[in-house]
């Protein structure tokens, strides 16, 4: 099992809608992400900042590929094109990264 977490800043004027999208959610996204071996998915939200972080467990044994599917999936790419206009990545994420990944430093079951 590998923990991930990413960070990336949300448009200050998006914020109801980015709350509004994930209150309703979409259960083939969902589906799609557990077939994925993703488990215990959580997205936080950072007021006044504006920053949303993510973090999840990835349960599989190759997380890029299983990642490329994701992003191959119609209903995956349906609902980017709502969550990712709210969304602005980072000033200091990598070339190409949307969510900027974060290093764990430290854990506690």
């Amino acid at each position: 099992m590998q923990r991930m977490g990413m960070v990336i800043a949300i448009k200050a004027e998006a914020i109801e809608e980015y709350k509004r999208l994930h209150a309703a959610g979409s259960a083939e996204v969902n589906a799609l992400l557990s077939a994925a071996s993703v488990r215990n998915y959580t997205i936080y939200l950072r007021e006044p900042e504006n920053l949303l972080f993510g973090t999840w467990e990835y349960h599989g044994a190759d997380w890029s590929a299983d990642a490329a599917r994701l992003g191959q999936e119609p209903a995956v790419q349906a609902w980017l094109a709502q969550t990712d206009p709210c969304q602005q990545p980072l000033a200091s994420a990598k070339s190409g990264e949307w969510w900027a990944a974060m290093d764990e430093v430290f854990h506690l079951d």
